[in-house]
């Protein structure tokens, strides 16, 4: 469910000013964010300068486009997706924010990134699956040529991603309400887009899914992608909490998706409604503990039934709402930009505190690492290879897992960005563990670009790779923990934000 493992296995100066751009539709910076000491934000704000240094050889100087990920070694990814490119806006606007470049440059920076974009060949305003940094031409695959055509396949030269597309797109909301000078560069690029090629309008019944439809799809919710010239993807993005829920919040947003697609995306995976349901005694925990609630939608005023379900973490009272594989990305990605933990107290915001500390909680205590922070990254090697790694609760016996998938992933290797991004939620145990990171396996960081992407925390391996995405959720963690929960501040200030300011404050989940 995670940005890269739905693509890789089935085909993811002016610092001071800054507040005066931004009205203050978010509250400056809750007391958590506020409790690291002036010692440990100095130290994080080194963490970030050195992670500015990533970009430098990362962007292509003739595209402007950033590269996927550099190393081992000389090696680059010279390719790039929607998801990629959203994310570095974001590490531009960190970048401003936190001081290391002025302005000017980040305006110069951003804005040659987006006329790039604009020159690319893009299916009504969204972007295709991968491009090639050196030229711009779309991708079959990394390292499989160029596509001769686009549109009217089953694979990478007509697919656009729903959940890539709403990173990209959060991206340019960020720079139309961070840099101001490029709003009408920002606001020309997501004007075409419309979301509501990924919803599933088809007709929904009381079910969970509607029977009399060809596969029993679970009609109302959001399709991961689709194929230009065919049609949407064969499969659903049907667990809310987990990285696709950014284009939720973009598509209602943009008023292209109805409310329809919040309350007919699972939580956890539900119980039977009518004998025609999928049977998910398969998932991680069963019976799930919760409760059928109905919400009245407040746009359309229609009533929907939601499973408000919860896991329960094995002898404890700590309950939470599970990613579907088990990664900390999957889950704490979207608060970085949306304001989750202020705008949804009852719901994801307090899930996303919970998902931090299950994680921290099982990679201590029933693992035995000394860190932790366990999501899709590279492999703690040189081999250059990815993989998706999450917290599923494999130690736990049957029925007590820890992710509703618990053979979707492996718990063998720690991603540095999988602590960052939780400093907004977990601060001083974030922190810690970014200290612990550095302290233990001294060769995970360097001056010249900041953490490596993975290491394995029982023999201390190191993938010694970098990745824009992970980068830049550092650097959108570290802005967010230093500068008042800056990119928060900019998705809340701007018009498209209402709906899920909205969804998240009206939920009440069962994890209470």
């Amino acid at each position: 469910m995670s940005v890269r493992v739905w693509v890789r296995s089935a085909a993811i100066a002016i610092c001071f000013a800054v507040a005066a751009l931004v009205p203050p539709a978010v509250a400056a910076a809750p007391a958590a964010t506020k409790s690291l000491t002036s010692g440990q934000r100095a130290t994080l704000y080194g963490i970030a300068r050195d992670t500015w240094r990533f970009y430098a050889p990362d962007v292509d100087p003739t595209t402007h486009l950033p590269l996927d990920n550099l190393g081992p070694g000389s090696t680059r990814g010279a390719y790039t997706s929607a998801a990629n490119i959203g994310v570095y806006l974001w590490a531009v606007l960190a970048a401003r924010d936190l001081g290391l470049i002025g302005r000017s440059q980040a305006d110069q920076m951003a804005g040659a990134t987006l006329r790039e974009v604009a020159s690319l060949k893009r299916y009504d305003g969204f972007l295709y699956q991968w491009y090639d940094t050196n030229n711009g031409n779309v991708l079959l695959n990394p390292g499989q040529g160029d596509c001769a055509a686009t549109g009217g396949t089953q694979d990478n030269c007509s697919f656009v991603s729903a959940v890539d597309n709403g990173w990209y797109a959060t991206g340019l909301i960020e720079v139309r309400q961070g840099l101001p000078d490029l709003r009408g560069l920002a606001d020309r690029l997501l004007e075409p887009m419309d979301f509501s090629i990924f919803y599933d309008n088809r007709p929904q019944t009381d079910c969970n899914v509607n029977a009399s439809l060809p596969g029993d799809p679970p009609t109302g919710q959001q399709y991961g992608g689709f194929y230009v010239g065919v049609g949407p993807a064969g499969y659903h993005n049907g667990a809310l909490y987990s990285d696709p829920r950014i284009s939720i919040y973009i598509g209602m947003g943009r008023h292209q998706m109805p409310g329809d697609v919040w309350w007919r995306t699972w939580r956890t995976l539900p119980p039977k409604r009518c004998p025609t349901d999928p049977d998910f005694s398969w998932q991680g925990q069963w019976p799930v503990p919760g409760y059928w609630q109905t919400y009245t939608d407040p746009q359309s005023g229609k009533p929907f039934p939601v499973y408000e379900g919860h896991y329960v973490y094995p002898g404890t009272s700590l309950t939470f709402v599970p990613t579907f594989a088990g990664g900390m990305f999957e889950g704490l990605m979207a608060n970085l930009v949306v304001p989750e933990t202020m705008w949804g107290p009852h719901s994801f915001g307090l899930n996303d505190v919970r998902w931090a500390q299950v994680q921290a909680k099982y990679a201590t205590e029933v693992l035995g690492y000394p860190v932790w922070g366990i999501s899709p990254s590279s492999t703690a090697d040189d081999t250059g290879n990815y993989g998706g790694f999450g917290v599923e609760g494999l130690k736990f016996p049957a029925g007590e897992g820890l992710a509703q998938c618990t053979t979707c992933a492996t718990e063998t290797t720690v991603s540095p960005h999988a602590s960052a991004i939780a400093l907004p939620v977990l601060p001083r145990k974030a922190y810690a563990n970014l200290a612990a990171l550095r302290a233990r396996y001294p060769g995970i960081y360097t001056a010249d670009g900041g953490f490596y992407d993975a290491v394995d925390p029982m023999t201390g391996s190191i993938g010694h790779r970098r990745l824009v995405l992970d980068q830049s959720m550092i650097m959108a963690a570290l802005d967010d923990a230093l500068k008042g929960r800056a990119l928060q501040r900019y998705f809340a200030a701007d018009p498209e934000s209402w709906a899920a300011r909205l969804y998240l404050s009206i939920e009440r989940m069962s994890i209470q």
